[in-house]
């Protein structure tokens, strides 16, 4: 696959019927690999047990749909970027300087318990295609783990933590 991460939205309806799903329903999640990319189903456990089909999923899992809460609004002095929103900021930048970046925010996510890994996949690049979901959003990251080697790692935490902390932005980093 040309892309080494992307993010795919959780669908709010059964990919095969078109039925809306009700708050805490089952259902089946995947990924198909499609020419270049990856395009996600979501669909009611019913619908999929009996949807005939020629491939096989590149990841699939079994889930628990969650209706999207209304957004909360909170007033903060100063607005800094969470680790989640510089993550979905890196993904739709596609930059592969900022590889390693990505890396250790969907790590640090996970380890905080917002991103769930799904599944995981051998990359071309001989590094791992990790498949998260998110827990609250149901959104799908497909994010590369670069085998990052422990002497870089210090400059990529510094990194993040410019980049978190508002010290630097995305331009003056890539820069």
């Amino acid at each position: 696959m040309a892309q080494e991460w992307n993010i795919r939205h959780r669908a709010h309806e059964c990919s095969i019927c078109g039925c809306k799903f009700a708050d805490k329903q089952s259902c089946v999640s995947l990924l198909r690999a499609v020419t270049g990319s990856y395009e996600r189903m979501d669909c009611c456990v019913r619908c999929w047990d009996c949807f005939e089909r020629d491939w096989e999923p590149f990841s699939l899992w079994d889930g628990i749909y969650h209706a999207p809460k209304p957004a909360e609004i909170r007033k903060e002095p100063v607005r800094k970027d969470t680790a989640e929103t510089l993550l979905r900021k890196l993904i739709d930048l596609e930059d592969p300087a900022m590889r390693n970046v990505v890396y250790v925010l969907a790590v640090m996510l996970e380890r905080g318990k917002q991103l769930i890994e799904r599944d995981t996949k051998p990359h071309e690049s001989g590094g791992i295609l990790r498949i998260y979901e998110d827990k609250h959003s149901g959104d799908t990251f497909v994010v590369l783990d670069p085998k990052l080697h422990l002497d870089k790692l210090a400059i990529v935490q510094q990194q993040v933590v410019a980049l978190l902390s508002g010290t630097k932005t995305l331009e003056e980093d890539e820069a």
